[in-house]
């Protein structure tokens, strides 16, 4: 079974758990916006308003404009394709009519980009060409179908995402050897992304801001983009990096201190800070399992790191990855207005995740990220995690 039907298969398990009869996800001219969750189930480039619906028995239908369809149905993956030429609205008619689904699941939502992919204009075209019909009224948000969708990996997702983390490791390896005092943050970066082109993949986001780099105290702390700030004897270096491999994302932290002449050791103030931020990764890890909720585990993480002496991290202490850096649905979140409704969902079986936090110091930003594997009875890392603060000669 292929990636895409393994997901399409899995829709429909999910379907019938979240008491939907029909996942709907309407879209048009998607070079320009398509809706996140399209790409779980192909590779699609549409030009008209499109339909693909899925019932919780697996069966999958795509209306399209003629022209869009024998692409469509090159895929394998749907039962029946449609084409249409004047107006979608009628023939969505019918096969609604025909399936008669009590509860249409569409993409929708406050809190989660990547279920929410539906546009308001087409959200209005849409009720439009359901109106005088009982199904305008069936029309509820799959938020959590799409969530669960996203989150919970396939075996094969499984193993694309280790191949993605293995490559990052090996990169970061290469880092390592590369840093000497005086290279500077850009020099890094570039070097970075020879690496990742050279491995036929390309960084996990913008480029331009990926890897995340911090030599020192005076670097721009953040989602920024590499200075002209150099690594300096006595100063920690940071790294926060990620590649998409076979569609898939890795995203890992990294840092290390730069001995002084005469150095064989980090100072104790910048060892305490790495050891309390890998103590409350680690108390965070232990705790994790299914059915608990996220903005507990991130709430562990933040116990740990404030009775080592810090303040809390700004940000939550992990998020979802998968076919995006950032694959939206539940995570890791504190209980903030910033992240809506997320910090209060149920951590399953299946889900990879990330577990970050730093804390600043005189030496720099120091700072880890791991990835995560939930499993049935606790959770394994997506890659070694790093043990101690890394050395630069």
């Amino acid at each position: 079974m292929d990636l895409f039907r393994e997901k399409l298969h899995q829709a429909g398990d999910l379907l019938a758990a979240h008491d939907l009869d029909l996942w709907l996800i309407l879209v048009r001219e998607t070079s320009e916006h398509t809706d996140p969750a399209l790409k779980l189930l192909g590779h699609f480039s549409l030009t008209w308003p499109t339909a693909i619906a899925v019932t919780r028995d697996g069966h999958a239908f795509a209306l399209t404009g003629l022209g869009d369809d024998d692409a469509v149905r090159r895929t394998g993956l749907f039962d029946e394709v449609q084409p249409y030429t004047q107006s979608i609205g009628p023939e969505l008619v019918r096969l609604l009519q025909r399936l008669d689904p009590k509860r249409i699941g569409i993409n929708i939502s406050r809190s989660d980009v990547s279920a929410d992919g539906l546009t308001y204009g087409m959200y209005l075209n849409l009720c439009d060409y359901l109106d005088g019909t009982p199904y305008r009224d069936r029309l509820v948000s799959a938020e959590h179908f799409v969530a669960a969708l996203r989150s919970r990996k396939t075996p094969q997702e499984v193993a694309r995402m280790r191949a993605a983390a293995e490559l990052s490791m090996r990169i970061f390896t290469a880092v390592g050897d590369f840093l000497r005092p005086g290279v500077s943050e850009r020099e890094v970066a570039a070097f970075v992304h020879a690496q990742t082109a050279a491995a036929g993949a390309t960084t996990a986001w913008d480029p331009t801001h990926c890897p995340g780099l911090n030599a020192g105290p005076n670097s721009p702390w953040g989602h920024t983009g590499p200075s002209d700030e150099i690594v300096r004897p006595g100063e920690v270096f940071h790294m926060d990096f990620g590649v998409q491999l076979d569609g898939y994302c890795s995203d890992h932290q990294r840092v290390w201190y730069c001995l002084r002449p005469g150095e064989d050791e980090p100072p104790a103030e910048a060892q305490h800070a790495f050891n309390a931020v890998k103590a409350s990764i680690r108390a965070a890890a232990a705790a994790i399992r299914p059915g608990v909720i996220g903005w507990e585990i991130d709430a562990i993480a933040r116990q740990t790191i404030t009775a080592a002496g810090y303040p809390e991290y700004p940000h939550a202490l992990g998020h979802q990855v998968g076919r995006a850096v950032h694959d939206g649905g539940v995570g890791f979140y504190p209980r903030w207005e910033r992240y809506g409704d997320k910090p209060y969902g149920t951590i399953d079986a299946g889900m990879i995740l990330t577990l970050e936090l730093g804390v600043r110091t005189r030496y720099g930003y120091i700072s880890l990220e791991e990835e995560i594997l939930v499993t049935p009875d606790g959770c394994e890392w997506i890659g070694p995690p790093q043990e101690e603060l890394w050395l630069i000669r």
